[in-house]
């Protein structure tokens, strides 16, 4: 079937038209979505359904990423965390001192802040105290807040958060999880071995794609 009049094209090769299926598809999309017709003749052959047509025009990030409530202790997490919120709690972060540790906290601190609250921020000493809670600083937040958030660290961290008494501990993560977790309220991250691996395996490739970015390969 020939379009618009014309069966070939410059190089040579036979210029189709979209068949009676696809034809009555993008109907079907200008219909549904007031789009214009050769615009649906488009996406019909590109197999996008009318229900999807706009969200394929204007996608948004939040509509790209997997649903974070999959994760497992997300729900408990979030209920303790608007639980200190309301109930304004002595709220205290403590963050991992590299880019992900950093922006993590930023991130809940400028939240808190905007609900009238001052968070505590906690980020370990590299060279004194390494990667991660360790017991006395856990302890020591312990005594003066009533929840403690540790974001990018806490997975396998066991005895730092059996150290933090009389607070709760909430753990916000992407590490790789041990066969137990540690004690505490909740333990967020989609490489705990319970998770099914999906989501641990997407945060990995959008890693992979910001660390491509960061160090481009050289040579031509």
């Amino acid at each position: 079937m020939s379009f618009l009049g014309v069966e070939n094209s410059l190089t040579g090769r036979r210029w189709l038209g979209l068949g009676i299926d696809l034809e009555r598809a993008a109907e079907h999309m200008q219909q549904q979505t007031g789009l214009p017709a050769p615009l649906c003749q488009v996406l019909a052959r590109r197999g996008v359904p009318a229900h999807e047509a706009k969200g394929f025009l204007t996608p948004q990030l939040k509509e790209l990423l997997p649903d974070p409530r999959r994760l497992k202790d997300m729900e408990v997490a979030a209920t303790r965390f608007l639980q200190a919120v309301e109930k304004r709690e002595r709220i205290a972060i403590f963050a991992d001192y590299d880019v992900d540790g950093g922006s993590s906290a930023a991130l809940l601190m400028v939240w808190l802040r905007a609900m009238g609250l001052q968070a505590t921020l906690y980020i370990p000493d590299r060279i004194d105290e390494g990667y991660g809670p360790n017991d006395e600083a856990m302890s020591a937040l312990a005594r003066d807040h009533d929840l403690i958030i540790c974001v990018d660290c806490g997975t396998l961290s066991h005895g730092p958060i059996a150290a933090a008494k009389g607070a709760d501990v909430v753990v916000l993560d992407h590490h790789l999880g041990g066969e137990t977790l540690p004690d505490c309220v909740a333990v967020v991250n989609p490489n705990r071995q319970d998770e099914d691996g999906d989501l641990g395996l997407f945060l990995r490739g959008w890693r992979g794609v910001f660390d491509a970015g960061r160090n481009p390969p050289s040579g031509p």
